[in-house]
Order: structure tokens, then C-alpha cells, then sequence
């Protein structure tokens, strides 16, 4: 059984099968596809999973993505856990029982293969997959992920051009202070 959060934004394009689970304030952009015939995937809150992403399951592994994470353009999410605040490169794709801590950065193009485990704040990168550094980045990926909930509301309601102008920049400029004093997780909906 599927369950998807009204707040979350669904570009027409989007594909779904199975059983879904999709926090508040999450978004799917144009032309992915998640699908879930064996396993369960479940996608936190501000999350988004941008334009082709491919979410599917492994017979023995589930989906798990968590609160603001960027998923983003052409990745392949396969049966693995990505933890809260994390950010998954361009056409990187993240294999059955990988696990990505929280706050970490995969970098575009990667290979996290099965079994994968890597700590939270890492930075993994190349084919396979290692971890080539430390950083927290959490609220960088956070950031990433507002920005990404505030496009998906100008995008419901018609609007393109959500990341330009006098009014973007005072929102950013705002939601980085916010972010700074991890003020705007307290205004979070619990939904």
C-alpha cells in the first residue's frame, strides 16, 4: 500500500508502482520512475528525486531515503539506505545493501557496490566506490534541499523561474541563516 503525503510535488511525468512511502515535502521531478514490486521504498521529508532518477528494490533489499536528500538527474537508486541530509551525485548509482551515512556526498558518475557501507559525512567518489574524504555536509545538502522544496512550490503553482531575482536571493540569504542556527528544522511539519 502506497502512501504519499499531499504536499508532495509530482511532476507529470512521474511513474510509480508498488508500495511507496513519501514524506511532507518531498519532490519528483520529471520522468523518474520508482518502483517497488518485492520490497518497500520510502522517501523522507524535503527530499527530492530529480529529473530520471530510476528507485527500484532488490529482492532482499528495501529503499530507504531519508529527509533532505537531493537525489539527483539520471542516478540509479537500488535496494539501499541513504541516510538524513545527503546528496547523491548526476549518474552516480548506489547498488543492493549499500549503506550511505548521514550528511555525505556521492559524487557524480560513481559506483557504490553491494554491500557498500560508508560512514556518515563522507565523501565517496570513483568506480567502485570508496570514500575519498571527510566532510560534514549536512547543511550544505540541506540547503540544496530547500531550494529544491521551493522550486517544487513555484513549479505547482506555474512558476519557472523560482531560483532567480531580488526575492530568491533574500529568501537564500534568510534560509542560510536559518540553516546556520538549524533554526529551520524546527519549523519542520511533522506529517
Amino acid at each position: 500500500m502506497s502512501s504519499i503525503h499531499e504536499s508532495v510535488f509530482l511532476a507529470p511525468q512521474v511513474q510509480l508502482y508498488g508500495e511507496i512511502l513519501i514524506g511532507h515535502g518531498s519532490s519528483l521531478w520529471p520522468n523518474a520512475v520508482i518502483r517497488a514490486e518485492a520490497q518497500q521504498i520510502e522517501i523522507g521529508r524535503y527530499t527530492n528525486i530529480q529529473d530520471f532518477v530510476m528507485i527500484h528494490v532488490g529482492f532482499d533489499h528495501p529503499t530507504w531515503i531519508g529527509d533532505f536528500c537531493s537525489i539527483t538527474h539520471h542516478t540509479t537508486i537500488h535496494g539501499c539506505r541513504i541516510e538524513d541530509h545527503c546528496l547523491v551525485g548526476i549518474n552516480a548509482v548506489i547498488m543492493d545493501g549499500a549503506v550511505i551515512g548521514e550528511g555525505s556526498i556521492v559524487a557524480g558518475g560513481a559506483l557504490v557496490t553491494e554491500g557498500s557501507r560508508f560512514p556518515p559525512q563522507s565523501i565517496i567518489a570513483g568506480l567502485p566506490a570508496k570514500k575519498i574524504g571527510q566532510r560534514d555536509s549536512r547543511k550544505a545538502n540541506r540547503l540544496n534541499a530547500w531550494q529544491y522544496h521551493r522550486n517544487a512550490q513555484a513549479y505547482r503553482a506555474g512558476e519557472h523561474r523560482s531560483w532567480d531575482g531580488p526575492e530568491y536571493e533574500e529568501w537564500l540569504a534568510q534560509k542560510r541563516t536559518e540553516i546556520e542556527r538549524d533554526s529551520d528544522l524546527l519549523m519542520l511539519s511533522e506529517d
